[in-house]
């Protein structure tokens, strides 16, 4: 036996720290006798040899088994240096198997690969770490790769070694923390999870955290797959976006969904449709109602149905729930191929607790704090990220370039975006930590999303970053390069939130709530805001978009909801709706069920669609709305102080006057005639009516237009006189002869 005692030990006991060095073909001297030796350590192996491939013909030398745990070893004496040779193994049952030896491989990492990790700036570390495919001197398998930088020793396991971890231990690049080992003729499909034994000898069994694909729970194995081997045809919408890259202030409209709860089929156990099956009948919709793109709540992978996807173990997978990564690449595919931008929901802010997953990963706080007025978020008994660690940014940035990517992702909305931005959040005094300045900004947090945005717009010009920020913080959707945070758009929490107060009013009351419809507009260019109502408007007891609405009955809930949808789609700002809310859905979302789709058979939620439809295309089709949403000069209050009358009025105008709207809403329960002045004399279109018949109203209205009266009014020397319905927004049209 040439194996040292402690090798051996450490090896069968699987707490060998460096298996490379004992296990595979070294040199070696015996005696005076110069040669090699060679050893392999393979489960329930009753024989093996060492097989020299470029031998004529190839021959074999037995190896000597040192151990029952299928320990063998070899002196192969006159030989300069190392062969190429497989190990021919026979086994209890029989079976005899020929194959390269995992431990005769150089590792697939080079030494940049890993100073750039460690210095946080490999973009791509996605393609270096995780589970990839490889072809090293012509044999395919799989190179594996981890971080775990305070583990005492690591292995890869899954059912091709039944689970052991004694059986691949893998290989420490020097300082780096990454943990390395090539096992041929592994390929797609092999399940498999890393064993890692931490400083005090505790074992954990971890899935991948770069793993592209998972099974289902209760499992959590990650899947060896070639995410990245789809067949694209969408170059026509990608050179598009590209060239449409500078121009922020193009029509926006988006319908936010859950692929889950979107339709469901009731006749095959209410299960959700997959990827595939969605993508035609969510296109077709779609397009229908006119929205040019979808955003998807998160899909990376998360072990509880529940959390909506927003507490992720799969930060690079998604969800095995729909099907296979390659039938979500065909889902972005024929979305892209209708017409149709897809943006995903993407959270970097925190991470759940599972066992399983990121938390104390190697037997250390790796990706999170270790102290928890840093580390543990207050409000979802989950973990912060430690955005000062080099080699955790690294991950997340490599997470976001992945999505746009391997999937050609049009946007990521970033979720909870204030909570990252501030140490204190949710906390209360004692329980943070200021920065080093002494103040509340997480300077790190700060420092990533800075450089994840401008990442994002480097390699994928077109691609918008969206924040959700509730906050003041300044400058978020401003470039890095003026000292913003880098984001594309911010939803517009603020005016979400005052104008949802005024509409739960009863109309009697709304006359002391004006400012709520009004204050919006003193920041409203601040940002680059998207006016939202999302998935988080409709549910825990916050009612519907309908039961918001402060009536009593559902014909005056749904005129007071489409009022609301028209004023919303002609105020500025890029658009964003949640499912089942553009057609009135009377229930909260349901994250396990369907939408009540039967409830379009009803006029109340038929007008409604029929509506949020007709709002969408006037806004995209009209430059005057869909790309001045952001120009300051585009916007014009004619009245906002009518309280007692319960109106508002206001001008959407090209640069040059040359088309303008006139947007009247009127919010109380009287029909009223007003005079509202104009810029401009001559016929002012109706182009839009929220109490037409054909969406459910009482079709009380102006006739298809008004004729403008040299009479002033509201400062302007002409005005029109109109009639104003309950619960009505309406909007008037003049282009220039």
């Amino acid at each position: 036996m040439i194996i040292s005692k402690a090798d051996l030990a450490a090896l069968l006991n699987a707490k060998h720290a460096a298996p490379h060095g004992v296990l595979g073909m070294h040199p070696h001297t015996r005696g005076k006798s110069e040669g090699v030796v060679a050893r392999a350590l393979l489960r329930e192996a009753v024989t093996c040899e060492v097989v020299e491939l470029d031998a004529t013909p190839p021959k074999a030398h037995g190896m000597t088994r040192l151990a029952p745990e299928g320990l063998f070893e070899v002196f192969i004496a006159k030989r300069p240096g190392v062969f190429r040779y497989q190990l021919r193994a026979t086994y209890a049952n029989g079976e005899a198997r020929q194959f390269f030896d995992p431990y005769c491989f150089l590792p697939t990492l080079g030494a940049q690969d890993l100073y750039l990790f460690n210095e946080g700036n490999e973009h791509r570390i996605y393609e270096k770490l995780g589970a990839n495919a490889r072809e090293l001197g012509g044999v395919k398998g799989v190179a594996f790769a981890v971080w775990a930088p305070a583990a005492a020793r690591v292995s890869i396991v899954g059912n091709f070694n039944h689970w052991d971890g004694r059986y691949h231990p893998m290989r420490p690049l020097g300082a780096s923390g990454v943990w390395e080992l090539f096992v041929p003729g592994l390929g797609a499909g092999e399940l498999y999870k890393y064993e890692l034994r931490d400083q005090a000898g505790n074992i954990r069994v971890k899935t991948d955290p770069y793993g592209t694909y998972f099974e289902a729970p209760p499992g959590n194995a990650a899947i060896v797959c070639d995410a990245g081997n789809f067949q694209w045809n969408d170059a026509e919408w990608m050179k598009r976006r590209k060239v449409e890259a500078p121009q922020l202030d193009r029509p926006v409209s988006v319908y936010e969904l859950h692929l889950g709860s979107w339709k469901r089929k009731p006749e095959d156990n209410n299960r959700p449709l997959t990827y595939r099956e969605l993508a035609p009948e969510l296109a077709d919709y779609v397009s229908e109602m006119g929205f040019t793109h979808i955003e998807i709540m998160p899909i990376a992978e998360h072990p509880f149905d529940g959390s909506w996807g927003y507490q992720v173990t799969g930060f690079f997978a998604p969800t095995h729930r729909f099907g296979s990564p390659e039938d979500f690449a065909w889902f972005v595919d024929h979305l892209h191929q209708r017409g149709i931008g897809v943006i995903l929901d993407w959270v970097p802010a925190h991470f759940p607790r599972d066992s399983f997953a990121l938390a104390e990963f190697d037997g250390t706080h790796l990706y999170e704090h270790a102290d928890p007025r840093q580390g543990a978020h207050m409000d979802w008994g989950t973990l912060i990220f430690n955005y000062g660690r080099n080699e955790v940014r690294c991950f997340l940035i490599a997470s976001a370039l992945a999505w746009l990517d391997r999937y050609h992702l049009d946007g990521l909305r970033v979720d909870a975006v204030a909570s990252m931005l501030y140490l204190d959040y949710s906390r209360k005094e004692g329980q943070w930590i200021p920065n080093k300045y002494g103040g509340r900004e997480n300077l790190e947090a700060i420092d990533f999303l800075k450089q994840v945005n401008d990442l994002v717009h480097f390699y994928y010009p077109g691609a918008r970053m969206i924040a959700e920020e509730s906050t003041s913080f300044s400058k978020v959707s401003r470039p890095t390069s003026d000292g913003g945070l880098g984001f594309d758009y911010k939803w517009n929490m603020g005016w979400m939130n005052d104008t949802l107060r005024y509409f739960a009013k009863e109309p009697v009351h709304r006359k002391w709530h004006q400012s709520d419809l009004t204050f919006g507009m003193l920041y409203q260019y601040a940002e680059n805001f998207v006016t939202v109502f999302s998935h988080d408007e409709v549910v825990h007891g916050k009612a519907s978009m309908l039961f918001k609405m402060g009536a009593w009955h559902i014909p005056e809930k749904a005129a007071n909801l489409r009022a609301l949808y028209a004023h919303m789609w002609c105020y500025p700002g890029k658009k964003l709706l949640f499912m089942g809310s553009e057609f009135a859905q009377s229930r909260e979302w349901n994250h396990a069920a369907s939408l009540d789709w039967h409830l379009c058979e009803y006029p109340d939620h038929e007008g409604v669609r029929r509506l949020v439809r007709d709002l969408n295309k006037l806004y995209v089709g009209e430059p005057v709305l869909s790309q001045n949403d952001f120009n300051p000069h585009g916007f014009r209050w004619i009245t906002c102080h009518d309280a007692e009358a319960n109106l508002l009025a206001y001008l959407r105008v090209d640069a040059f006057e040359q088309t303008i709207f006139v947007v009247v809403a009127h919010l109380g329960g009287a029909t009223r005639t007003h005079r509202i002045g104009v810029p401009r004399r001559g016929f002012w279109t109706e182009v839009i009516n929220s109490n037409s018949e054909y969406y459910g109203g009482t079709g009380l209205g102006n006739d298809g237009g008004r004729e403008a009266e040299e009479e002033p009014r509201d400062g302007f020397s002409h005005s029109l006189n109109v009639t104003i319905a309950p619960f009505t927004t309406t909007v008037f049209k003049w282009t220039a002869g």
